[in-house]
């Protein structure tokens, strides 16, 4: 009986002295873990942001490129657009120097002319303007003579001379438009149609 007390108190001090061992081995395994999930989260989270910084400059390297690319085609159409307009100033001189102009003593000057393409000579209560066609006159102005100093009617005020160098015409100034009128070229105000001079049958 003593032998057996004996055992079961020295049991009973063993589990009293293991159990806060085990305990505290327990203890030392949970913060072990815990630092490593945080080492572990910490390792992730570097790993991310260099992931992130490579991203972010491969992203700006590729807007680098594009907008670099998109300058050099820009440049290049402004190349191309400067090139098309001269070969286009160079073609429209050429055409001025070969085209068949004004001649007061050959009436018949203007045949041939794109503008004059629908031309098929006077036509009674009607006026024909170069690049326009026929258009109707009131009968009072078909075959007015027009002097300078005199009006110029607001619904005849619109048919321009678009090339008054085919006509021996300086560029008209500032506030003033030649109009084709009827057979005659008048250069008129723009803001009042006062006719400031007359260039008198033209075809």
């Amino acid at each position: 009986m003593k032998r057996f007390t004996r055992a079961a108190i020295m049991g009973l001090a063993l589990a009293t002295t293991a159990a806060p061992m085990v305990a505290e081995a327990q203890s030392r395994r949970d913060r072990q873990e815990r630092r490593d999930d945080r080492r572990d989260y910490r390792q992730d989270r570097r790993e991310d942001r260099r992931e992130y910084r490579q991203e972010r400059r491969e992203d700006r390297r590729d807007w680098r490129r594009g907008e670099y690319d998109s300058r050099r085609e820009y440049r290049q159409d402004r190349r191309e657009d400067r090139r098309a307009f001269r070969r286009e100033r160079r073609d429209d001189r050429r055409d001025y120097r070969n085209d068949r102009r004004w001649d007061r003593n050959n009436r018949d000057w203007w045949r041939g002319r794109s503008d004059f393409r629908d031309y098929r000579g006077a036509r009674t209560g009607y006026w024909y303007a170069p690049s326009y066609g026929y258009y109707r006159v009131e009968p009072r102005y078909y075959g007015y003579r027009w002097q300078r100093g005199s009006y110029l009617p607001r619904s005849y005020r619109s048919y321009y001379v678009r090339d008054p160098y085919v006509y021996g015409l300086r560029s008209a100034p500032r506030g003033y438009r030649y109009v084709h009128a009827g057979n005659d070229i008048v250069m008129i105000a723009i803001a009042t149609g006062l006719i400031a001079s007359v260039l008198h049958d033209v075809f």
